[in-house]
């Protein structure tokens, strides 16, 4: 990934300009953000910090051991033709709130709509979900004898959530400087916490991360996963952890209008960040599941298996040094999360597709964000944290939510592919874009499946009435107001006209 020399940036800045208006907008949005930063903010959103660790229960007390030895190289492979896909897309249309564009573009409006609002959504219970985490984490880590009452976290979750849109509301140099660190942040810390689980491990004993146990019905009093003699279920079940760990690579494309050379940058953003939070994450899970005392005992910790393995074997001084450092890196990931909400929010209203549009798809003048946007879904996670404040609830919402979209433009993109879709980007899969983009398909429709089971059937009830909510929407409102992207305009129009190709910019009413 090599980041354009100085001499150069405006003449970057001029190709970037030329390709959104070619998309039909103008440049509005700051555009500093170099290749690393790209990768960074996805690495923020990815966390194997939060993710990895908030959810370790999920896997180990499912099949044990192998949910991480096996379980999470499996599913972070799937995770990784999802991104190739996504990448190829990206490429095509660098965009914010680029799934959006993807969807509408290549399969109409109608898709368009459906993929924003499964993303808008998959994305604002994912802050729920890294701040409601990271509010566990910091509980357990610092007061374990405590027993937090829902008051105490919702008053937390609120200050976290209020400070992290301070920080985006100030402007995009200011979070893409606590992103980049962040990136190098959160891999230090892995590292670091990956050394001395290895330094202070009794056994080294690999077969562990083979070994299939089974841990349904662990702890007794509340089971992380409920009893069953099926331990292919369980496998299935555990894959959940890295699902949810490895999601918010997307966020390199909702940035792409504040990217340098984006249609290049972008789509290496998305791949990377999730190859090397998969690498990274598989080493240091494997870390902990090898410096665990007693595999069985840990089990009957369920939520609680990371901070008793760390007590367990390493002084309370490391113990609580790491911790902090592990909640830094939580809360960076929060914040890159609502940058990556909030230019989805922002692209989705600038073309009318959400309540109060003309309020949401505004920029302020000097600090060139969309202030609007940002607040309004820092509002939404919080109060999604008041109507499910449990933590597998919210992290099974919003893996599916995020998928669903994910996968909609990707399946759209494998219909049309070499027939209406032929322009591709400079970053192109070619004959293996079809076949990687199925792999995502039936990887989305398995997650579905496990992410709404017991004790997570809440799930099922929100997106069930989200998309009765889509439907009714549609057909009332949406499919008569809600226009698209203007490049669909355009192409109405030029198709009218009987025009054989698109012009190089789009005409002045089309333009947002």
């Amino acid at each position: 990934m090599t980041d354009p020399a100085p001499d150069d940036v405006a003449n970057v800045r001029a190709h970037d300009a030329k390709m959104l208006g070619r998309l039909g907008y103008k440049q509005e949005l700051a555009r500093r953000m170099s290749g690393f930063s790209n990768l960074a903010i996805s690495l923020s959103i990815i966390c194997v910090l939060a993710g990895g660790l908030t959810s370790f229960h999920l896997g180990y007390c499912s099949v044990g051991g192998a949910a991480i030895g096996i379980g999470w190289p499996v599913a972070c492979m799937m995770s990784l033709a999802v991104a190739a896909a996504m990448a190829q897309l990206a490429s095509a249309f660098p965009t914010a709130g680029g799934l959006y564009h993807w969807a509408a573009i290549l399969g109409g409006r109608g898709w368009g709509w459906v993929t924003a609002w499964f993303n808008i959504v998959g994305l604002v219970t994912v802050l729920a979900a890294i701040n409601v985490g990271a509010f566990e984490f910091l509980t357990r880590a610092f007061l374990p004898d405590v027993e937090p009452g829902l008051s105490l976290q919702l008053s937390i979750v609120g200050v976290i959530t209020v400070s992290q849109a301070i920080l985006n509301h100030l402007g995009i140099r200011l979070t893409t400087r606590l992103t980049d660190f962040s990136g190098y942040w959160i891999l230090t810390v892995s590292l670091v916490l990956t050394v001395v689980l290895l330094a202070v491990t009794r056994s080294f004993d690999l077969s562990r991360l083979i070994t299939f146990s089974n841990f349904s019905g662990q702890p007794a009093d509340s089971p992380v996963w409920p009893g069953t003699e099926s331990i292919a279920w369980l496998f299935a079940l555990g894959l959940l952890l890295p699902a949810y760990t490895i999601t918010g690579f997307d966020a390199s494309a909702h940035v792409a209008e504040e990217t340098l050379n984006a249609d290049h940058t972008v789509p290496v953003g998305i791949l990377r960040s999730v190859l090397v939070s998969g690498i990274a994450g598989w080493i240091m899970l494997s870390a902990i599941v090898l410096a665990i005392p007693d595999p069985a005992e840990a089990a009957a910790q369920g939520s609680t298996v990371f901070f008793g393995t760390l007590r367990a074997i390493v002084p309370p001084v490391v113990v609580h040094f790491l911790c902090g450092a592990i909640v830094v890196a939580q809360y960076l990931c929060g914040l890159a999360t609502v940058t990556s909400a909030s230019r989805m929010a922002f692209a989705f209203a600038r073309d009318g597709g959400l309540p109060f549009s003309n309020s949401l798809r505004t920029v302020h003048p000097d600090l060139k964000t969309p202030v609007a946007a940002i607040w309004t879904v820092s509002a939404a996670s919080f109060l999604f944290t008041v109507y499910s404040p449990v933590y597998s609830t919210i992290t099974a919402v919003c893996t599916i939510s995020l998928y669903i979209s994910y996968v909609l433009p990707i399946a759209i993109g494998f219909i049309v592919y070499r027939k209406s879709w032929k322009q591709m980007g400079p970053w192109d899969l070619g004959r293996w874009f079809r076949p990687l983009a199925l792999v995502s398909v039936l990887y989305c429709t398995m997650l579905i499946v496990i992410g709404m089971q017991p004790p997570n059937d809440k799930s099922f009830i929100v997106l069930s009435g989200l998309c009765v909510l889509l439907l009714i929407g549609w057909f009332l409102a949406a499919r008569r107001h809600f226009v698209g992207p203007p490049r669909i305009m355009q192409e109405l129009r030029h198709a009218r006209m009987g025009a054989s190709s698109l012009p190089s910019q789009v005409p002045e009413e089309a333009t947002t």
